[in-house]
């Protein structure tokens, strides 16, 4: 009988084919980009950093980037009609188009993903310029929403070739918003199981959590939910897919309005939640709000929690936990004249997970803005 050595006798972890270093940065597609980034600035608190534009090279669409700490947003707008920018923004409004991933290898990256079945959306590109270089691929999601495989181990530059720095005399302080936390797909009816297939197979994630409609529902509507994350968790996809309910479920008003699948909203981390709303409010940043009576019993609910409850109950803070620890989490309404995109603002004491807990007062004040919107 061979002896097994202490390393074939454990079972071996299985290889990460697609590490992934985090999210680079998201790309919306808007009407007008100039406007799009004064907004971002002067309600959410980023700064300017890169332009792309005629005066770079680009003749047809112009992108201004700003940051806040690890959170980078590029707003790109289309110069002409008649092009996949200027159609994408016509059937859809302003929305996210590129969720874009730090990779150390973006040629291995879009290898692995297109040889597991992903479809290509762009091959290994490298873009040059005196501060160096960066390596660009990427491949399909779900809608036409695309993720981006970033590779800028090998480049100085404010963000990468194609962009010269945008410096402005107006940069509002930051609210302390940190880096994505993750963000969220909304696709149709029986196409959640398909795309959980697509991200295990394609790009190795795993699914970590599954709420059904017995989870997440109200007298109304209901959908389902999964949540996908990478190996090391450094960048997590939920996905939601409608059920059947009573009425029109805020899954399908976003379908309907969008025009199709798209991010339903981009969850953003701060270490301070009372502080960040509190700014993001008074700069005009409009957020859902759940009767105080969700208040009531929080204590008894959650535990102990370090924060004072009258400043959660005041903005509209919700809290939940779970077996690692309490999260603290609000969403904004709508950003946009359509009600699709919006963000979620979140600070993590341990907890792991979605706030599951909130899910029911969280979609009843999402019905009553249907209702108001006539949608429900």
């Amino acid at each position: 009988m061979p002896i097994l050595s202490a390393t074939n006798s454990r079972r071996q972890a299985p290889v990460d084919f697609l590490p992934l270093q985090g999210t680079d940065y998201v790309e919306f597609y808007v009407g007008n980009a100039k406007q799009a980034a004064h907004f971002y600035k002067t309600a959410f608190g980023f700064q300017s950093l890169a332009y792309a534009g005629p005066e770079t090279g680009s003749k047809d669409k112009v992108s201004y980037v700003v940051r806040q700490n690890k959170l980078t947003f590029i707003f790109t707008t289309s110069l002409r009609t008649g092009n996949l920018i200027a159609d994408h923004t016509y059937l859809h409004g302003d929305g996210v188009k590129v969720l874009a991933l730090r990779v150390d290898d973006a040629n291995s990256a879009w290898k692995e993903t297109t040889q597991r079945g992903g479809r290509s959306y762009m091959e290994p590109t490298t873009l040059v310029d005196k501060f160096g270089e960066v390596v660009l691929s990427g491949i399909h999601a779900y809608g036409e929403t695309v993720h981006v495989f970033v590779e800028r181990k090998n480049y100085a530059g404010v963000f990468m070739p194609g962009y010269r720095e945008w410096t402005t005399r107006y940069n509002p302080p930051e609210t302390g918003l940190l880096y994505v936390d993750h963000c969220v797909g909304n696709v149709g009816w029986n196409q959640m199981d398909p795309w959980v297939r697509f991200y295990e197979q394609v790009m190795g994630f795993r699914n970590i959590l599954s709420f059904d409609d017995n989870d997440i529902s109200t007298e109304y509507s209901a959908l389902m939910s999964k949540v996908m994350s990478n190996g090391n968790g450094y960048v997590k996809f939920p996905i939601n897919e409608p059920a059947e309910g009573k009425k029109k479920s805020q899954v399908e008003e976003y379908l309907e309005f969008y025009n199709g699948e798209g991010v339903q909203h981009v969850a953003i981390a701060t270490k301070d939640i009372i502080s960040t709303v509190t700014q993001l409010r008074d700069r005009g940043v409009e957020f859902l709000q759940v009767p105080d009576s969700y208040y009531n019993d929080l204590r008894d609910r959650v535990g102990h929690i370090d924060e004072n409850l009258d400043p959660l109950k005041e903005l509209g803070i919700l809290v939940d936990r779970d077996e690692e620890g309490y999260l603290l989490q609000i969403f904004t309404r709508p950003v946009e004249d359509r009600p699709t995109l919006f963000f979620e603002i979140i600070q993590r004491k341990g907890a792991k997970s979605f706030g599951k807990g909130n899910f029911k007062a969280l979609f009843e004040a999402i019905e009553r803005e249907q209702s108001a919107r006539g949608n429900l």
